[in-house]
């Protein structure tokens, strides 16, 4: 059984994250893949390790990181084996997902994470990855949403923000981000720490211990190839669940490909995200780059954020 559980010290205490340490040249990265199978992706994973190289950083692939199990890379316990290997291991600083699909949650409670809260390191990944982030926010440390191995192009000139806030992260360097306006912005300024990632992974989650407390957090979400009703359900269900009482704002990643119905929903995401929290006092931002298209900004989970939203530009500032 898994040795995963919720660290209520923590949840009833004001809430602030352990930071793992950034990297420094030298530093060793694992490349794991806890989801989905990675057949045919050698090219991507192998830009990986040269950016990582690039950049003064060693790569190691994990063992069953090309291993194919139906739709998953490996099986479940492959899968969890490899980043239990990682998470264990003090020479391994970081975790770089190869990519999401699905499947992590399928593994995520045979994972221990006793040795992980003696040395923390980074957990690197979006998407399916939001299982694990949740996990790790859940115990009271910050990890990060960023790009995957199978985002590179062959072309890395194509997706410029994407690596260069992804290397500021991992580095430790500053992340501050100015949105595009929205008439849609619900306008305010608040500072906390940030949690979320994709709506379909945090809504999976609901009822486990893997669910998020977000009192006193701002909640990130993004999403991809869902219906306009689907969305609706999944915050319908995260408001029935208490998400958004005591939470102090909302940033809106991209919500891409949205699915066409036969019969047409009637609103806009933006428009189905304010009428749902359209009862709670706190802002909304629309327009943070961050999900499933090219320009996919870097973020740290856990970390604090000052959120200040205007209906021209809001502004995302990290804090260390």
């Amino acid at each position: 059984m898994a040795q995963y559980s919720v660290d209520q010290s923590f949840v009833n205490q004001q809430k602030t994250y352990i930071q793992p340490p950034f990297l420094k040249a030298g530093d060793t990265v694992a490349i794991l893949a806890p989801s989905g199978v990675l057949k045919n992706r050698y090219d991507e994973v192998n830009r990986a390790k040269d950016l990582l190289e690039s950049w003064g950083l060693h790569a190691v692939v994990g063992e069953h990181v090309f291993a194919q199990n139906g739709h998953f890379a490996g099986t479940d316990k492959q899968r969890a084996s490899d980043f239990q290997k990682a998470l264990d291991d003090p020479k391994i600083k970081a975790i770089w997902c190869a990519r999401g699909g699905y499947g992590t949650v399928r593994m995520i409670d045979l994972l221990d994470y006793s040795k992980f809260k003696l040395q923390p390191k980074w957990v690197i990944g979006y998407s399916d990855i939001t299982a694990i982030h949740n996990q790790i926010h859940n115990l009271g440390y910050e990890s990060m949403h960023a790009m995957m191995c199978v985002s590179l192009p062959q072309n890395l000139a194509d997706i410029p923000e994407t690596i260069s806030t992804f290397k500021s992260a991992i580095f430790g360097k500053d992340l501050s981000y100015t949105l595009k306006g929205s008439s849609y912005n619900k306008t305010g300024m608040v500072t906390a720490p940030i949690a979320g990632g994709n709506l379909t992974l945090l809504h999976t989650m609901l009822g486990s211990e893997t669910s998020l407390d977000t009192s006193g957090e701002i909640l990130f979400i993004e999403e991809i190839g869902e219906y306009a009703y689907h969305i609706d359900r999944m915050l319908q269900s995260l408001k029935r669940a208490g998400y958004f009482e005591n939470c102090k704002g909302i940033l809106v990643g991209d919500m891409s490909r949205v699915r066409r119905n036969t019969t047409d929903f009637g609103r806009t995401i933006d428009e189905i995200i304010l009428d749902i929290v359209a009862e709670y006092d706190f802002p909304v931002a629309f327009n943070m780059p961050a999900g499933h298209e090219k320009d996919n900004r870097a973020m740290i989970l856990g970390a604090t954020v000052t959120l200040k939203v205007e209906k021209g530009e809001s502004t995302v500032i990290f804090h260390d």
